[in-house]
């Protein structure tokens, strides 16, 4: 936990010891990047305003790691109100947001939502390998290619392209979404479906050399297009 509320950081080790959890704490941005690079965590709680480095140059450096720190958990926590950072968090690569205050019960909920995802393999028997417009998605390997090209997903991003390709053709609502992928209730100012959309687009698009077939459909959810044929149909 990189944070400099000492006070917030006790609360946060006194809750989740007990519940399995080994916790330690920095509260300088430098010198917690420093700590994450060479820590081997399995997940990390990143406040934003930091002194000496704040939490999203902190989050920066880390995705521009090498493997074993690109893909660590980030849960970052931001200030009630400033979306600018979630979003920002969001687009830097942070695997969720959490906005002060915030109870210990939710806390941990969301550390173990994103453990999951992150851990997440599919039961013996069950691989699906998905194929649609040229992209091709395998659960049992956690890949996906497009036009032969390996495409680098996050994964909440890999959860939500499945979700997407096994309705293709069919609105998935935001709610559904919310509870399938990011394992919480929609929140009406909660854009992080939004943000994770965007960046599975522009990854697929950048192979697909075209933009990619994901579309919002606004106020219900999202939609993986259909191919059409050469007449339209």
């Amino acid at each position: 936990m990189v944070d400099d509320d000492a006070d917030l950081c006790a609360l946060v080790c006194e809750h989740l010891t007990p519940q399995g959890f080994a916790v330690e704490i920095e509260g300088d941005g430098a010198r917690g990047l420093e700590r994450a690079q060479n820590g081997g965590y399995d997940l990390i709680l990143l406040d934003v305003m930091l002194p000496g480095l704040n939490g999203l140059e902190v989050l920066r450096r880390l995705r521009a790691a090498g493997e074993n720190q690109s893909h660590t958990p980030i849960v970052m926590l931001t200030e009630q109100g400033e979306e600018i950072d979630r979003v920002m968090g969001l687009e830097l690569g942070a695997d969720d947001y959490l906005p002060k205050p915030f109870s210990m019960r939710e806390l941990a909920a969301r550390m173990r939502a994103v453990l999951r995802r992150t851990v997440e393999r599919p039961a013996a028997g069950r691989v699906e390998v998905l194929y649609l417009d040229e992209v091709e998605l395998n659960t049992g390997a956690r890949s996906v290619r497009c036009r032969d090209h390996e495409v680098e997903l996050t994964a909440i991003e890999f959860n939500l392209l499945a979700a997407l390709l096994r309705s293709a053709g069919q609105v998935v609502r935001r709610e559904d979404l919310s509870h399938e992928v990011l394992e919480r209730e929609l929140m009406s100012s909660d854009r992080s479906l939004d943000v994770h959309i965007s960046k599975v687009r522009r990854k697929l698009s950048a192979h697909l050399r075209r933009e990619a077939p994901i579309k919002t459909v606004r106020g219900v959810g999202f939609i993986y297009a259909l191919p059409t044929t050469s007449d339209g149909a």
